[in-house]
């Protein structure tokens, strides 16, 4: 009777000690303990009654004052996968096995569940990119605890860098020397929680180039500069550019520069890959500085005198100029330099080609004593219908038509005529006239027509329509002047003869810009001009002055439109240091000029 006495008392007093605040003497903690988790993630409530066994006691706990866990025998009970509803105040409590009655209550917990899930933020540290050096990145989540980073280049969907792959200067910092798309990520926990993807960042370097890259560029020539993204790789870039010159580049990968004049200046870009809102450093700028024109020394002409021709049809390339032997050169669109006995064969000063040889290429002629003429490019098409275009540049104020021609003798019903794929005739003509042609006109062309009103309608390639300045007669006027006026213009008249030589309306055509130690040495270097012969096919598609090519890509028809099939385009260069290329599928390379006098004794 009195041992059970005593027991009542002691649960009496316990009673007491509880409700007077005195009985918490038993811990409620959580792990993680970060401030904020977020949907998905777990947490693990540790109940620990600090005496006895953990075995001896139950536990039960409650959430905002109601009972939320009762009589667990673990202390430790885990929540997975959370949810906003589990945030909250929590409180554990526990009572020995032996006696229910004694509780020992715990401290409160708050519990902060997130239904946004967190998003990496990605810095860039340096603002130079890589140029043979490194850029440091930094990745962050806001709120911070417990977050491993893990990094990506390229795709989000590729396997995390590794150190094969970067510097790893800290959990949160990277160096890379490689440009790219970089992005990253943090994850916690085990099943791991991941925030994320942060915006991408662009560590790529972006480069003005100058194509074709010649050490000095005339006035009156085609050139484009291109924005050049080291390692950009299959990435889709969106370019920008800033310029000192009055010129401003519209926002695309290249900027042709037709009949440059007054394009002076220095030329930066940048570029963006769509869909992100990184960018590139500005490119260090690149100074174009035009200089005086000049003239080719021979010329070229084509018959019949068009871009396009049928496969089935030979064509003649005649050399003119001041010498007695030529021969007639192509640069393939294959990469192949050779000359006409391979594809065709030379009469005197003509080269006609064969028509089981023809190939699409760069053709000009060379004479024995080194000069150099204009170079054309002419097409052969498989397509039962052609444009017909000049293949030189129309001059400003020329009428030019345009035709439209079938491989057989039929007669097309109607013929559509487009400029930049844009219907501008549609009748029963076949020519497309412009009577006085203007820099307005440039663009790609192309004609479209039936045999008949009944059958479906068949289209050329499309070809670039060339515009130069016309040609002034300013030094006849002014002659005529000055035989009237006499002494007194002597001075004006001179001055305008310079400006005469100066004109910016005629074209210094060239294929390679060789350099020379001396002007009267007939040596030519050789270093590199293969390779550069290989970037010329590559790069005359700029919409140029005087010769035709045809390539694969995306071409600037000056109006911002891009062409993404076969295109047409045009350029005009000067031949300079070939005359030595020791490259050609030919096996004699020194004996393959031609009289112009056929009749002549002298042989090649």
């Amino acid at each position: 009777m009195g041992h059970t006495f005593l027991c009542v008392l002691e649960c009496f007093l316990l009673n007491i000690l509880l409700h007077c605040g005195h009985s918490q003497d038993s811990l409620l903690t959580i792990e993680p303990n970060w401030s904020t988790l977020f949907t998905g993630e777990s947490v693990t409530f540790i109940c620990d009654m600090g005496e006895g066994k953990d075995t001896d006691w139950y536990y039960r706990m409650n959430k905002d004052g109601r009972e939320f866990l009762h009589n667990n025998t673990n202390k430790n009970y885990t929540l997975q996968p959370l949810d906003t509803g589990h945030s909250g105040e929590y409180q554990c409590f526990g009572s020995p096995k032996v006696s229910t009655h004694f509780i020992k209550r715990s401290n409160n917990v708050s519990l902060t569940v997130s239904a946004r899930r967190p998003k990496a933020e990605l810095s860039k540290k340096k603002t130079v990119s890589p140029a043979g050096g490194s850029v440091t990145l930094s990745c962050s989540v806001n709120p911070s605890s417990g977050w491993k980073y893990f990094w990506y280049r390229g795709e989000k969907t590729s396997e995390p860098l590794n150190t094969q792959d970067a510097v790893f200067i800290s959990n949160g910092q990277i160096s890379v020397s490689q440009g790219g798309l970089y992005w990253c990520r943090g994850g916690r926990g085990d099943p791991v929680y991941y925030t994320e993807h942060s915006n991408a960042i662009v560590t790529n370097r972006a480069v003005v180039t100058l194509q074709p890259n010649w050490s000095e560029i005339y006035s009156g020539e085609t050139i484009s500069l291109r924005c050049e993204i080291k390692d950009g790789g299959d990435t889709e870039w969106e370019y920008e550019w800033k310029t000192s010159s009055s010129y401003k580049p519209q926002k695309q990968h290249e900027y042709i520069i037709g009949n440059a004049s007054s394009h002076n200046g220095e030329y930066s870009c940048r570029g963006k890959p769509k869909s992100e809102k990184s960018s590139t450093e500005w490119s260090d700028a690149f100074t174009l500085k035009l200089s005086d024109n000049f003239h080719p020394a021979a010329s070229l002409t084509v018959s019949p005198d068009r871009v396009q021709h049928f496969t089935e049809e030979s064509v003649s390339l005649s050399c003119e100029g001041n010498s007695t032997k030529w021969r007639v050169r192509r640069f393939s669109k294959f990469g192949h330099l050779t000359h006409c006995s391979s594809w065709g064969t030379m009469t005197g000063s003509t080269c006609n080609t064969n028509k089981s040889q023809y190939t699409d290429g760069v053709y000009w002629c060379e004479s024995e004593t080194g000069q150099f003429s204009n170079a054309v490019n002419i097409t052969g098409q498989n397509s039962d219908l052609i444009l017909v275009s000049p293949v030189h540049p129309v001059a400003e104020g020329d009428s030019v038509t345009l035709g439209c021609k079938l491989k057989t003798e039929n007669v097309l019903s109607n013929v559509n005529f487009y400029k930049n794929d844009k219907l501008i005739q549609s009748d029963t003509r076949g020519e497309l006239t412009i009577p006085a042609v203007s820099k307005s006109d440039e663009g790609f062309y192309k004609c479209e027509g039936k045999y008949s009103p009944h059958q479906g309608s068949r289209s050329s390639p499309k070809s670039w329509i060339s515009v130069k300045s016309a040609s002034r007669s300013a030094f006849p006027v002014l002659l005529i002047v000055g035989l009237v006026v006499g002494i007194l213009l002597i001075v004006p008249l001179a001055l305008l003869l310079c400006l005469y030589k100066q004109s910016k309306d005629t074209c210094f055509h060239r294929l390679i810009q060789s350099q020379r130690t001396n002007q009267s040495s007939a040596t030519v270097h050789t270093v590199n001009q293969y390779e550069s012969l290989q970037q010329v096919y590559s790069t005359l598609h700029h919409g140029d002055v005087c010769v035709y090519e045809t390539i694969s890509g995306s071409g600037n028809t000056g109006s911002g439109e891009g062409v993404d099939e076969y295109i047409n385009v045009s350029s005009e260069i000067q031949l300079e240091g070939l005359g030595n290329m020791s490259i050609s599928d030919d096996p004699v390379e020194s004996s393959d000029f031609y009289n112009a006098n056929p009749d002549s004794t002298e042989g090649p």
